[in-house]
């Protein structure tokens, strides 16, 4: 049997998925055997499977304020072209002021998958994470919101962010054998994408990206299909879906650090709910 986590990105609303998996990591769950994330759900994913419990709660509230980690600002910097500062929040967090823990990823023994956004096809390409990228430059591209951040060129390929074609990997994890996949969203059960209200503006800056184009076009109605078709195996008992409460109020750049820890608290109590339930999920010898 093989098992699965399938982590939603959404920004900083991705520290509910955080606080889900310090409840996992706090209660001794065994990690899963295959994770695949989208943007920052694995971005913050991977301090869960170095078992770094608190890690992301940490560096968020500590930098979300930090001007060098978000804002305007930084799209006047040399190189950067983007709302947030790549090389602190890419390279000068994680390698020196909250150190991640290189060894201890690299030893986890399960495979690790980011969706990334192929401009060219306009499909989602699955990349397995780098156990040692100081540059951490996937997680650049898998994070990477139109507008927001530059074009990520990797292996001769042009990518932007996972979640405009594949928001929530479940199928993926099926398809790379698992049988048991727990997925962490970070929109409440009863949200539904609306359509894209820039993509006037999207079309004007992606125009030598037509496929491209057409999967932002779509990618509300996508999304909003692939979560019908989430709850429904969840009817059948084939997956286990843990959601927030609600998410009203919370920005995907939030900055107010008593929101953040509140998200990340509402994630910690879901995870421990739902302990019992994903340990008998991932152990049982049957559906």
């Amino acid at each position: 049997m093989k098992t699965g986590l399938v982590l939603e990105g959404g920004a900083f609303r991705t520290i509910f998925s955080s606080g889900v998996c310090d409840a996992f990591l706090d209660a001794g769950l065994p990690l899963p055997d295959h994770t695949v994330g989208v943007s920052a759900g694995i971005t913050y994913g991977v301090s869960y499977l170095s078992r770094q419990s608190r890690r992301n709660l940490r560096v968020l509230t500590t930098y979300a304020n930090d001007r060098r980690y978000m804002g305007l600002g930084n799209y006047l910097r040399p190189g950067n072209r983007s709302y947030f500062g790549l090389e602190f929040s890419y390279e000068t967090i994680p390698n020196q002021l909250d150190p991640f823990d290189h060894d201890a990823f690299e030893a986890y023994p399960g495979t690790v998958e980011a969706v990334v956004t192929n401009l060219a096809t306009g499909q989602a390409d699955y990349l397995p994470v780098p156990r040692r990228d100081r540059h951490n430059l996937l997680l650049q591209a898998t994070c990477a919101i139109p507008l927001m951040f530059p074009v990520y060129h990797l292996g001769g390929q042009p990518y932007l962010d996972g979640g405009c074609a594949d928001a929530i990997p479940w199928k993926r994890a099926f398809d790379q054998g698992c049988d048991r996949v727990v997925v962490v969203l970070t929109r409440e059960r009863s949200y539904r994408k609306d359509t894209e209200r820039l993509m006037p503006v999207l079309r004007r800056a992606f125009r030598e990206y037509p496929a491209f184009l057409e999967t932002l076009s779509t990618r509300a109605e996508r999304y909003n299909r692939c979560r019908e078709e989430l709850f429904a195996l969840e009817r059948e008992g084939k997956v286990l879906v843990i959601a927030p409460e609600s998410t009203v109020g919370f920005s995907r750049t939030e900055r107010d650090t008593e929101k953040i820890r509140r998200m990340w608290q509402s994630g910690y109590f879901a995870g421990r709910r739902a302990v019992e339930a994903v340990q008998a999920f991932w152990t049982s010898e049957a559906l």
